[in-house]
């Protein structure tokens, strides 16, 4: 054991003998977490990442939202309807929803919002002078900066589409879509960025970039619970932005955070059994959730010949014998502690409809790389280039443990190792052979994941980092967005999924999981699917 790592259990072991009981002299009613990639704005206009979609669902509602369940419901509008041909959507708005009080309003309270602020929001989103990386989301509305885009009255919002489109209300549940009023953006500028103004149940305090964020309880909030009590419980949020991941774990044992997302490596072995359950150490003090997350890990390949001549990848059966020639399920077990399900069978993560497993999939299979090698020209690797795979540090574990199964086929990696800006900036302009990636689902919908190898979306402009292009796929693809019936746009699904999965477009990874560990004085604290953190219901006890 080396020095640093016993430095590190010494500190663990003497926060154990110091907090036997697990109580902190912090207030009940302020939940903190941790951010450590830090918050560049929390203008929704920009909430491209999870770790600004967190700060922001606070800040701020949609016209609907999705429950635990993804289920659509209400938010700020109480009813919608959709016509017969599918295109045109009609939103009904609560009169009883306030923006948060703000100095640029009338007497510094916030007004109430009414649908034209919904109109303002969205014809925000897709002004190219506004420059959000959320425009797609209003593709097939018809004219979205004129007439495709109105309020009725003061409390009746309609969108109209260009094609039907099933999926649409569940597009309109993203950040993209939260209202924000026109006299404060325009205001502050730019800098409404770090003074924002919206509706929810929390609302900004004060925020010293880098240093801490604390957002306090908006003392109107609309919604309310069961019993008749306005959300939310909590008196404040506080964000810190500890960059160090294990000295973020250690501010959790120590009791200075309430909330863990996630399996670092860090702690990952200190945290968890090799079973993936939570140490019996740490069961008295804290609770540990799992559930299905929609997010597929994967490596994308860039197979477009005029961006990169070349790259071996364009040989589709180098391609599938690199998706056979590593273990999965071994690497799950030793990397991730059998946290999250084996990528066999392509890109639609399992819990979505159009998920299906079907055959063998990418199973471990070294003979099947070989043979796809000798049939690609390279006899035991004999010939082939080294490729180059981009990632972060943070999956510097998982690209190693690929590198060296590969080697024993006779494929090398060489791996290059980026930060996270250079990273997305060479990925979205076709600078790499083979790239670390994720795709965690906007909405509850495959066709969220299958719009990634659509041709019309290549990258920079769209989501479609490998330039797959493919007649027979974007056919479906289009057949599948005005498809009403539900069965038959599944098999629509599955069968996209079964063509990229031939192709070897993508080398998926696995299928991931929500993991939070949170001390058991916290309730109401429930996870989802898409991992969003929903803080309005939470509440801290004794």
């Amino acid at each position: 054991m080396n020095v640093l790592r016993f430095l590190f259990f010494a500190v663990l072991i003497a926060i154990n003998a110091c907090q036997p009981d697990g109580k902190t002299s912090t207030s009940k009613n302020v939940f903190r977490y941790n951010e450590t990639k830090g918050i560049s704005t929390l203008d929704p206009a920009f909430a491209k990442s999870q770790t600004l979609i967190w700060p922001d669902n606070q800040l701020y509602n949609g016209l609907l939202e999705m429950d635990d369940s993804l289920r659509l419901r209400p938010s700020v509008a109480k009813r919608w309807e959709v016509s017969a041909d599918g295109l045109t959507y009609t939103f009904y708005l609560r009169n009883d929803v306030y923006f948060h009080d703000n100095s640029v309003f009338l007497q510094g309270k916030g007004r109430k919002v009414v649908a034209p602020d919904f109109v303002y929001s969205f014809r925000r989103i897709v002004d190219s002078k506004t420059a959000s990386p959320g425009a797609w989301v209003f593709n097939n509305v018809d004219r979205p900066d004129s007439s495709g885009i109105i309020a009725l009255n003061d409390s009746v919002l309609q969108i109209k589409l260009r094609k039907r489109f099933a999926a649409f209300a569940g597009l309109l549940t993203t950040p993209y879509c939260f209202v924000v009023p026109r006299e404060v953006v325009e205001y502050y500028g730019d800098d409404f960025r770090s003074h924002p103004v919206g509706t929810g149940p929390f609302m900004l305090k004060t925020w010293r970039e880098g240093e801490k964020l604390v957002l306090v309880k908006n003392p109107h909030y609309f919604e309310k619970d069961s019993a008749g009590r306005r959300l939310p419980y909590l008196d404040a949020i506080a964000i810190t932005f500890i960059s160090d991941k294990q000295s973020e774990f250690l501010e959790f044992v120590k009791g200075n955070i309430d909330f863990l997302s996630g399996v670092h490596t860090a702690y990952r072995n200190e945290l968890l059994t090799r079973g993936g359950k939570l140490n019996p150490k740490y069961a008295r003090r804290f609770a540990m959730a799992v559930q299905p997350y929609l997010n597929t890990e994967y490596l994308g390949c860039m197979i477009d010949p005029q961006k990169m001549s070349g790259n071996p990848l364009l040989n589709r059966k180098v391609r599938l014998a690199i998706n056979s020639g590593f273990d999965r399920a071994k690497m799950l077990k030793y990397l991730r502690n059998n946290l999250g399900t084996p990528a066999y069978w392509g890109i639609i993560p399992k819990g979505l409809p159009g998920y299906i497993e079907q055959g063998e999939g990418y199973r471990y299979n070294p003979d099947l790389s070989r043979r796809l090698l000798a049939e690609a020209g390279f006899p035991d690797g004999k010939n082939l280039p080294e490729i180059t795979l981009t990632t972060t540090s943070d999956y510097l574990d998982l690209c190693e443990f690929i590198q060296h199964d590969l080697s024993q086929i006779g494929i090398r990696l060489k791996i290059e190792v980026s930060t996270g800006a250079t990273f997305r900036e060479m990925v979205a302009n076709s600078k790499v052979q083979l790239f670390r990636a994720s795709w965690i689902a906007d909405y509850p919908d495959a066709e969220n994941y299958l719009s990634l190898f659509y041709s019309p979306n290549h990258s920079p402009q769209g989501p479609n980092y490998t330039h797959f292009t493919d007649a027979s796929f974007d056919h479906m693809y289009e057949s599948a967005l005005s498809e009403d019936d539900a069965n038959k746009r599944i098999l629509l699904y599955r069968d996209m999924n079964h063509k990229i999965f031939e192709d070897g477009v993508i080398i998926p990874l696995y299928y991931d999981m929500v993991v939070r560990f949170y001390p058991k004085n916290i309730r109401g604290f429930a996870g989802n699917p898409l991992n969003l953190l929903k803080l309005k219901t939470v509440r801290k006890i004794n």
